[in-house]
């Protein structure tokens, strides 16, 4: 039993990149599994390596290539087992048949569209001596996300309710790879999030490379809004986070959603990337620093609670030091809750790659610490505010030294601070009430009551 067990296709799988590719790792495991192949938990030890690679952003493409590198020293070393090196996902998308002069010793690369046959791509590369291409165009049509092996916790889940975009912002990939933008069909997006609660999810936190765009295209109005309504029917499911919402399309009618519903959190994710008018006409984003000043004043008077996050880029071609120095004084009145920030990179292919007045890598690094200081007091100030406050927390885990980690409604999985739970008696997936006790770096310190 146990040779005939041995016998089996043993597959590693190596998952990289945002939600959107944790969300098609997790179709693609699944398909591995239905296909009958052995899911190993030592990459190094199995017959066949699969990455699921990112291609957005230089550091992302520098993580992927050196995973790659990773997994072809295992197939070269007569130690180990392995045998083929697959590579899917965004960066094949992006490159091509180019990603195998990048990379030595990968056997086959894997577009998006053939995400849901990764299982006989598998068997195929493994019997092929020579390496082999499955790419194709940016897809077209949207893809059924139902029936995945959850590499996130039981509890909590992405639901993608779009792939793709239509904006055509100077710095940005994405249209390139992943194609225009489709909305899920609404029955489609409800059927699947009913399968995640129904296997123990009770948060779902809403994806899509702009989720205010939903139903657009299926010449829907108020499309985020109406989806959300009927998401909130779904019994046992407790929460829903609404992340990547252009600030441009978030209008009264999704605000006042929010504020009716008893289970979407007051948590926006509201990507501006700057707040100088210049530079946003040049990043063509369809913003205005008026526009966005407006907003944040509006969601702060509407919902009290409102946490808000946002994500900025310096660096980007011909920014001044005035213009930085506009983006700081923009995040120390916004008091955003939580930031993230990249340095411009100019990749191929996008307009801005090609902007005079490129600023040096010296002078993004000093800008992007400078700004992240100026956020961190920010943010570390908000958590001393917090103490003595109640909060209602879900636990995310509790490790072998029974330290309990949870989160409250303005922190999201994965990318946000979280809550230390001190003298915790709940499990993974239960809420509990809290009071917070302290701080620890972003990170907040609290007390099961």
């Amino acid at each position: 039993m146990a040779e005939k067990r041995r016998k089996k296709i043993r597959v590693g799988f190596v998952a990289l990149g945002c939600p959107k590719n944790i969300i098609d790792s997790e179709r693609m495991l699944a398909e591995i599994a239905r296909a009958g192949l052995l899911i190993s938990a030592e990459p190094e030890n199995a017959d066949v390596i699969v990455i699921n690679t990112c291609g957005f952003i230089a550091p992302a493409r520098a993580e992927a290539l050196e995973e790659v590198k990773r997994a072809v020293d295992c197939k070269l070393n007569p130690q180990r087992l392995v045998k083929k090196v697959i590579v899917a996902g965004c960066l094949p998308q992006r490159l091509g048949r180019e990603l195998f002069n990048q990379a030595d010793g990968i056997d086959a690369i894997v577009g998006l569209g053939q995400r849901d046959s990764i299982a006989g791509i598998i068997k195929k590369t493994l019997s092929c001596e020579q390496p082999a291409a499955f790419l194709g165009q940016s897809p077209h049509t949207i893809s059924d996300d139902r029936g995945r092996l959850l590499i996130t916790p039981r509890h909590w889940a992405y639901l993608r309710v779009s792939e793709g975009c239509n904006h055509r912002c100077s710095f940005c990939t994405i249209p390139a790879i992943r194609g225009r933008f489709r909305s899920k069909p609404k029955e489609l997006v409800l059927a699947e999030a009913a399968e995640l609660v129904s296997a123990g999810a009770v948060e779902l936190n809403i994806i899509g490379q702009d989720t205010t765009y939903y139903g657009r295209d299926l010449k829907m109005q108020n499309g985020l809004a109406k989806l959300v309504r009927e998401l909130e029917k779904i019994a046992g499911l407790a929460w829903i986070r609404l992340m990547y919402l252009y600030p441009a399309g978030i209008d009264d009618e999704l605000i006042e959603t929010v504020a009716r519903s008893e289970k979407i959190v007051h948590y926006f994710d509201v990507p501006i990337q700057h707040i100088n008018n210049k530079i946003l006409k040049s990043m063509r984003r369809p913003d205005t620093k008026d526009h966005i000043c407006r907003l944040i004043e509006n969601l702060r008077s509407r919902l009290g609670d409102c946490l808000l996050r946002t994500t900025l880029i310096v660096g980007f071609p011909g920014e001044t030091d005035q213009q930085f120095n506009e983006l700081l004084d923009f995040i120390e009145w916004a008091g955003f809750d939580a930031l993230g920030c990249f340095k411009f990179y100019p990749e191929s292919g996008t307009g801005a790659a090609d902007m005079p007045a490129q600023v040096p890598d010296r002078i993004k690094q000093q800008r992007l610490e400078e700004l992240m200081l100026a956020q961190q007091e920010i943010a570390f100030a908000k958590n001393k505010n917090r103490i003595d406050s109640k909060l209602t927390c879900l636990v995310d885990s509790v490790d072998c030294e029974g330290t309990v980690k949870g989160r409250f409604y303005g922190q999201a999985p994965d990318i946000d601070s979280i809550c230390i739970i001190e003298n915790c008696s709940a499990k993974p997936g239960q809420f509990i009430d809290t009071k917070v006790v302290g701080t620890k770096d972003y990170d907040l310190l609290v007390e099961q009551i």
